[in-house]
Formats: C-alpha cells, structure tokens, sequence
C-alpha cells in the first residue's frame, strides 16, 4: 500500500485536480479544446512537473503583450 503524505495546507486554499476541475467545467458548459486536451496528454506522456505545465500552457495559451 502506497505511503500517503499530507500536503501543507495555506489558510483558505484549495487544489483541485484535473477531474474536480473537469466536472465542474462541464456544469458550467466549459469544455477543454481538442488542442488543449492534446496538450495535456502530451505533459501526462512526458512526465511534466506541475510548474513545467504551467510554463507550457502559459507560453501557448496567455497573449503576449
């Protein structure tokens, strides 16, 4: 059985996983784009850290300027 480990936990914040997130985007009639869906199963396949994630999808996704 693995070892679970507790995260530190800041007054007042939350991390919502990718299928919390997913849910609740669906109830909003959000849904990811084919191209943003590919991006993460690209991230998943290479293994990405959560900071590299957030670079990658800043680097493609926030307007420059």
């Amino acid at each position: 059985m693995a070892k679970m480990t507790k995260s530190p936990k800041r007054a007042g914040s939350y991390t919502l996983g990718r299928g919390g997130f997913a849910k609740i985007s669906a109830v909003e009639g959000l849904r990811p784009s084919r191209r943003m869906e590919s991006d993460f199963r690209e991230f998943d396949r290479k293994g990405l850290s959560a900071e590299e994630r957030r670079r990658e999808l800043t680097g493609k996704y926030v307007p420059k300027g």
